[in-house]
């Protein structure tokens, strides 16, 4: 099944769009899927005024966009918090069913749940949760691939996509470790961290969607 708008919308949200150009690059890499059609989807949604296109340098969400990227995320992590504090999924598990509920979820709902909830700032994989009338800005933050090797850092939010997660959670690398940069491969090989309880080569598509903080 083709992603539809709403995906992409919330991917370019996700990686940043809302303060920077994101490359169709990014896209396919989030989303994977064809070029062309990150390319098609990029043309409609431009027309519908939810994202700018500057040629060779990327998209950016406009005000529209952003506005209805952000209630959608709300709403998927809204659940999210709820499937893993209440129905016991894990943090890999939780995205194909809150990206169902997202879809039906009124403005009533998310209100509500987000009370039962007692008003959670992040979801299970980092991601800030904006209040109703809020949009959201995630704080600003590099890619585990964008520092040199001897760079200590914490792993402070992933991409929001399950084959990353179910990856993550086969390599047994969680949201806010520790550990210090000990390699880079070369032509994007993987990258290799290391705490006092393991070292893990991630790969480098991998690290692309891992957010991450210097420590």
């Amino acid at each position: 099944m083709t992603p539809n708008r709403e995906d992409y919308l919330k991917l370019i949200l996700e990686l940043g769009g809302d303060q920077q150009k994101i490359n169709n690059k990014q896209i396919v890499s989030g989303l994977a899927i064809s070029a062309a059609s990150v390319s098609e989807m990029v043309s409609k949604l431009v027309k519908e005024g939810l994202v700018k296109h500057t040629p060779y340098q990327g998209v950016q969400l406009t005000a529209a966009g952003l506005q209805k990227a952000s209630a959608l995320i709300r709403r998927h992590r809204l659940w999210e918090v709820f499937l893993v504090e209440h129905l016991n999924y894990s943090w890999n598990d939780v995205h194909d069913d809150a990206e169902v509920l997202e879809h039906v979820t009124s403005s009533t709902l998310a209100e509500r749940l987000e009370t039962y909830l007692n008003h959670p700032k992040y979801c299970p994989h980092g991601g800030m949760i904006p209040s109703e009338t809020q949009t959201i800005h995630e704080i600003k933050r590099e890619t585990l691939s964008s520092y040199p090797v001897g760079t200590k850092i914490k792993i402070a939010r992933v991409l929001d996509e399950r084959e990353l997660l179910d990856y993550l959670v086969s390599i047994d690398v969680k949201l806010h470790e520790e550990y210090e940069i000990i390699d880079v491969a070369a032509y994007e090989g993987p990258i290799t961290i290391q705490n006092e309880e393991k070292t893990i080569p991630i790969s480098y598509k991998a690290a692309s969607t891992i957010f991450v903080d210097q420590v």
